[in-house]
């Protein structure tokens, strides 16, 4: 069994930037993912990245704001997220596949933290 616990998220201005972070305990996991659900709204598929960290998908809205990372010795991912904008105001949850593929669809991922809420003021 794998445990995520994702933190980092907060209120901020426009503009300005968070840090979340998503520490895993348990087994290896491998592909790693952020998603996000808003009020009324789906959850939406916001960053992929593969156990190596050479392979990373990102929601198209996102794509020069947002960055994913991890670090496997600490069996942690990040999303580094710059030039918030009111619509990127959700809850956001962190994900671990058991496959190395990388996936942007919620139903592919096996383990999820219990989200942390990011909310950006106009």
């Amino acid at each position: 069994q794998v445990q995520l616990v994702d933190s980092g998220g907060g209120l901020v201005q426009a503009g300005g930037s968070l840090r979340l972070s998503c520490a895993a305990s348990g087994r290896t996991i491998s592909t790693m993912g952020w998603f996000r659900q808003a009020p009324g709204k789906e959850r939406e598929f916001v960053a992929a990245i593969s156990w190596s960290g050479d392979s990373t998908s990102y929601l198209d809205s996102v794509k020069g704001r947002f960055t994913i990372s991890r670090e496997n010795a600490k069996n942690t991912v990040f999303l580094q997220m710059n030039s918030l904008k009111p619509e990127d105001t959700a809850v956001y949850y962190c994900a671990a596949a058991k496959t190395r593929l990388l996936f942007t669809t919620a139903g592919r991922y096996d383990y999820w933290g219990q989200g942390t809420q990011v909310t950006v003021s106009s």
